[in-house]
């Protein structure tokens, strides 16, 4: 079992006998996201995903899903890897530790907890409080009144001002129920941590996963905080297939395709030439990154 003597009660086991260690990590980027309530059309843990692969992230710690999970809720699921084989995967919550652009990463992903939510943000506080953390980014997505043919767009808010002016978000102006995203944040601001929640608006009337789109723009987001460049790999011609999939199903509703299009009206009345024109200054500051520049 491992344990952080800064902040007692953490405890999780370690992904392998050599699995990296949180302490070695040096300015190191923060990239949160659970599945459930916060992760309409499963955008936000699609991102992670794909940011786990590109920085082959390997687990540094797994949560006891014995503490926070309810099984009746969150099933554990029965795999048969191979012939013969039987094993059953219990739903977790993992760190996971990786690379990009030449800059350490830690991943925390899992599914929202059911059970003690303030000693489960706890546990994770602490588990990062043996990092160099510079920045925390946590992911959401929420449905909303958008069409699925124009960007998604990605709110960037930040609570403590001080972040809020250094990263150049806004301050947050929800009021209302909140899930394990919003209290997580709370305690990494308590903890004094920055942090910065990026929230991508998905289409309601295609919320079921997967959101390939919704994901991209999460990760273009980081990008642009960050200051990192993040191999899409094939995201961006799954987004488009994406799109095309959803077309072709809102072609046989006219009801939909009439809605459809009401929303496109809207979005491009609201869409103003200085917005375009910061698209279009990030898109290029993001060309340059990925080209080294």
């Amino acid at each position: 079992m491992a344990s952080f003597s800064e902040e007692p009660g953490f405890s999780g086991e370690p992904g392998t006998p050599d699995a990296p260690s949180l302490r070695e990590l040096s300015d190191a980027l923060v990239v949160v996201a659970f599945g459930g309530w916060n992760d309409a059309g499963s955008a936000a843990t699609e991102a992670v995903s794909h940011l786990i692969e590109v920085s082959n992230a390997e687990v540094a710690y797994t949560l006891d899903s014995e503490d926070f999970y309810d099984f009746q809720v969150n099933r554990p699921t029965v795999l048969l890897p191979g012939p013969g084989e039987r094993t059953i995967s219990w739903p977790a919550t993992q760190l996971l530790v990786g690379h990009v652009d030449g800059r350490d990463l830690v991943i925390v992903t899992g599914p929202e907890p059911n059970l003690r939510w303030r000693t489960y943000a706890n546990r994770l506080v602490s588990a990062l409080r043996s990092v160099d953390v510079s920045l925390v980014m946590v992911l959401g997505a929420l449905m909303a009144d958008v069409p699925h043919t124009r960007p998604i767009a990605v709110s960037r808010t930040a609570i403590s001002p001080a972040t809020a002016h250094r990263y150049g978000v806004q301050a947050p102006e929800y009021e209302g129920p909140t899930g394990i995203v919003g209290v997580f944040s709370d305690y990494c601001v308590r903890a004094n941590f920055e942090v910065v929640s990026l929230w991508a608006t998905v289409p309601h009337y295609v919320a079921a996963p997967p959101n390939p789109k919704g994901a991209m723009s999460l990760l273009q987001r980081i990008e642009d905080l960050a200051e990192i460049a993040i191999d899409l790999d094939d995201l961006p011609e799954l987004a488009k297939a994406w799109e095309r999939g959803v077309a072709e199903l809102i072609e046989e509703d006219t009801e939909l395709a009439e809605y459809v299009a009401t929303l496109e009206s809207e979005s491009d009345e609201a869409e103003l030439p200085e917005a375009s024109g910061d698209a279009i200054a990030e898109e290029f500051q993001r060309y340059l990154r990925r080209r080294g520049k």
